[in-house]
């Protein structure tokens, strides 16, 4: 069983990470839905990884223009009141796309 204070402690460090790649969160994510969103990213930033694209340049920093190595490997935002199914979505056909994308390398 998940001690409720870890679950909490969890849950707020994927609403940091994501909050610190851009990934808007309007509060109302449960720890399941941080959770799915933070897989998923990660998940996006290894095809990036390996298809020869830099974290740092591809992700940039919140609230600055990002100049990505390729537009495909820059991480999708999510848009304001999108529901986190459709971010999902979004994200996982991002995932596939950089998967089947020429390499930098």
């Amino acid at each position: 069983m998940t001690n409720p204070s870890d679950l909490t402690r969890v849950s707020r460090e994927s609403a940091d990470r994501l909050s610190s790649l851009g990934v808007h969160l309007d509060g109302r994510e449960t720890p399941a839905e941080l959770a799915e969103m933070q897989e998923a990213v990660e998940r996006f930033e290894e095809a990036v990884q390996s298809r020869g694209g830099d974290l740092m340049m591809d992700e940039g920093v919140p609230g600055k223009a990002v100049e990505p190595d390729d537009r495909h490997f820059a991480l999708p935002r999510r848009k304001s009141g999108e529901p986190v199914g459709r971010y999902l979505e979004r994200l996982s056909t991002a995932t596939d796309g950089v998967l089947h994308h020429r390499s930098l390398e």
